[in-house]
């Protein structure tokens, strides 16, 4: 853990979903690995993971309102291409509808029932509604709001998805500084949330090893805290309720 934050001050907590409540590089690697067995194709998780992470943020930048199966169906296809292979209807359309059957982490349910007790919850997310719906069973709780690329017609990192989401917060009466936002991708997350002035909380599920499928940043961020899971999140803030 690094960094501290006074939580009485946040009445809503805004989160993304895959890669921070959801173990999506085990949900990508369910597709990829026997994909790159079938194949006969020497991959390390790891080259997956990043061949996933360049094709996916490419496609989303080059088509921001297409709807998240279809960046998924297009990014199967530049994968199996990075490797010199094909990638047929099936393989593309298994990663495209693998999205609800990726997992939670197992502390993510007991996490956020504990932070609904003192805050608004939001899910701010680069997903389609219907891939969306069938992850929100999991989740454990019933959340305040939800904000989707397929909703705002822009994908994370664009600004235009925390301008919906600050939107809302507005209409519930919520200021951008009792806003924190909670990520695990440095460059989808914090680095625009810092750009717009929120609070931020980096929850580095790698535990500080490099890659996995998320695009690097290209300059340095500071979050205001770090942990490594939502565990330790709630663990913080329920030390200063007690204090």
């Amino acid at each position: 853990m690094s960094g501290r934050l006074s939580w009485s001050e946040f009445r809503l907590l805004t989160f993304d979903c895959y890669g921070t409540l959801v173990d999506w590089e085990t949900g990508i690697l369910g597709v990829l690995t026997p994909w790159a067995a079938a194949h006969q194709l020497a991959a390390r998780p790891e080259e997956l993971l990043a061949a996933f992470g360049a094709a996916e943020s490419a496609v989303e930048r080059e088509r921001p309102q297409t709807v998240y199966k279809d960046i998924l169906r297009e990014s199967m296809g530049r994968i199996a291409a990075s490797f010199g292979k094909t990638a047929r209807t099936e393989e593309r359309e298994a990663l495209a509808k693998s999205v609800g059957d990726w997992p939670v982490f197992a502390d993510t349910p007991a996490a956020l029932r504990a932070l609904k007790n003192w805050h608004k919850l939001m899910v701010v997310s680069n997903v389609d509604g219907d891939s969306f719906a069938r992850t929100a069973t999991k989740l454990g709780v019933v959340l305040d709001g939800f904000v989707s690329a397929e909703q705002v017609g822009a994908y994370k990192p664009d600004r235009r998805m925390f301008d919906r989401a600050r939107a809302v917060a507005r209409d519930w009466g919520v200021p951008p500084q009792q806003i924190l936002h909670v990520a695990q991708s440095l460059y989808h997350d914090i680095v625009p949330a810092k750009g717009l002035g929120w609070s931020t909380v980096w929850v580095d599920r790698r535990a500080g090893r490099a890659g996995g499928a998320t695009p690097k940043t290209s300059g340095d961020v500071a979050p205001d805290l770090r942990v490594t899971s939502l565990g330790e999140l709630v663990e913080l803030e329920r030390a200063e309720r007690r204090a």
